[in-house]
């Protein structure tokens, strides 16, 4: 017995003395620990997410006021609404208040014999065939409604107060309260009574607060870039121009223009009648003066008698 058992622990020994026996103990001991570690931190993130979700349901938590945006949509940029950018012209661009005179003259739009102010930009295609129309941005589809005079309208809106509008198409495709992706087709191009001669076309707006931008402005930037925009409101500028192109500003014109000689008329007849008091008070002044001198000459003619 006693012989076994030293044989044994003979065997033992030997089996401790080897070189690998103690490293792999030590990475054994080490790959337990990191698996307990990890286990537990899983776990501990489990339990508060789920504390997390709980939170946001206590009344009076205001975690979730304002409306979520997808992440994808806050990194999109808006583009134009075709598919083949290059294959397409703008055939009347945004009026812009601040632009060159021959340039907001180009962005006028004749109908029922008065000029309007461009709101967005028409886009047609060089050969003037019909093109599908795309969703310049992702979005939720707010409004789709036909309308003979604008030729269909469809609007979406991509956050609050940032919607884009598409008219004169036809063959829709989307419907009220659809979730749309940035480039999918959403109708194709057509025609409007409105501006007829754009023939076959999308007229493109982008507006924020219910106030038109220039689309070729926010091309190719995100939706950050309009939310921190402050534009002006070009609604009046745009009617005032309008007025000038019907007439109602040549009429005023041309009502300053007659003022204006009257005015001038009205300064020759002042310096005109200052002239003639000044004339008249020189005469009066030499008549005094000449009966001065007589008087002077009838006493010498006195004394010298």
């Amino acid at each position: 017995m006693r012989e076994e058992e030293t044989k044994r622990s003979s065997q033992g020994s030997k089996f401790f003395k080897k070189r690998w026996v103690y490293p792999a103990i030590y990475i054994a001991s080490a790959a337990i620990i990191l698996t307990g570690v990890l286990w537990f931190q899983n776990g501990g993130d489990d339990a508060g997410n789920q504390l997390d979700y709980n939170a946001t349901d206590v009344p009076g938590k205001k975690y979730n006021d304002q409306e979520a945006i997808e992440v994808n949509r806050a990194m999109e940029n808006f583009v134009m609404p075709v598919m083949k950018p290059d294959e397409v012209v703008i055939q009347k661009e945004f009026y812009d208040n601040d632009s060159q005179a021959e340039k907001q003259e180009a962005a006028l739009v004749f109908y029922n014999n008065q000029y309007h102010p461009n709101t967005g930009i028409d886009i047609t295609t060089k050969d003037g065939e019909a093109f599908d129309i795309l969703a310049a941005l992702s979005g939720t589809v707010t409004d789709v409604k036909e309308d003979s005079l604008l030729g269909n309208v469809i609007e979406i809106e991509h956050d609050k107060g940032i919607v884009t509008q598409y008219s004169s198409v036809t063959d829709f495709k989307v419907k009220v309260g659809d979730q749309v992706d940035q480039g999918q087709a959403i109708a194709k191009a057509g025609k409007s009574m409105f501006n007829e001669e754009a023939g076959v076309h999308v007229h493109f707006e982008i507006r924020k607060d219910s106030v038109p931008v220039n689309p070729l402005e926010f091309f190719n930037k995100p939706l950050s870039a309009l939310q921190e925009f402050k534009g002006e409101d070009n609604s009046e500028a745009a009617d005032d121009s309008g007025k000038s192109e019907d007439g109602g500003s040549s009429e005023e014109e041309a009502g300053t223009e007659e003022t204006t000689p009257g005015e001038e008329t009205g300064t020759d007849s002042g310096t005109s009648g200052d002239t003639e008091e000044g004339d008249a008070a020189d005469t009066e002044e030499g008549t005094d003066k000449k009966e001065t001198d007589d008087k002077k000459d009838t006493e010498s003619d006195s004394s010298a008698s």
